[in-house]
């Protein structure tokens, strides 16, 4: 697997999310990712809760306890996960562009904090043989919020880079 990360080494950079008029600009998190593996099997990652579970959550003891994905525009999806022993980590949001294999945005809230909901956008096209994955979640509450979900990403990345190693 070649795995390529974006500028600052894999880590997220700060983006910006333009908003209506008189909005103000909020953070996000981007990643870009390169595989050697075709757009519908990364695809399956994200959307097969089997294959989901085998990499989301931010480290390697991460396990999750539920992945209930409606993959439709408009379906639901649930996802809990967490270390054993440690924090539970509740999200849930509503799929709003659903493409196979090419691109998949959904809104994402935490339990805890329903009322900060933020987007994420999965980009999936074929490259070299393989596949490229762009992502973006912006339309953070603030800047420490985008702090602690580039961290969680970070984490949650370096295990979907292994399934395609």
């Amino acid at each position: 697997m070649e795995n390529s990360k974006d500028s600052d080494g894999g880590q997220g950079s700060q983006g910006s999310q333009g908003g209506e008029a008189g909005s103000t600009q909020r953070p996000s998190v981007n990643f870009t990712r390169h595989y050697k593996a075709s757009p519908e099997k990364v695809w399956r990652a994200w959307t097969d809760p089997q294959a989901l579970a085998r990499w989301f959550g931010p480290d390697p003891e991460s396990v999750v306890s539920v992945a209930d994905l409606d993959v439709r525009v408009g379906g639901r999806y649930h996802i809990r996960f967490g270390a054993p022993g440690g924090e539970v980590h509740d999200v849930s949001g509503v799929y709003q562009v659903v493409v196979p294999s090419e691109k998949l945005v959904f809104s994402w809230a935490w339990k805890s904090t329903p009322e900060r909901v933020s987007q994420v956008t999965v980009m999936l096209r074929p490259w070299d043989g393989g596949c490229e994955l762009t992502f973006v979640h912006e339309k953070f509450y603030d800047q420490a919020a985008r702090d602690s979900h580039n961290q969680g990403w970070t984490g949650a990345f370096a295990r979907l880079d292994l399934l395609f190693t």
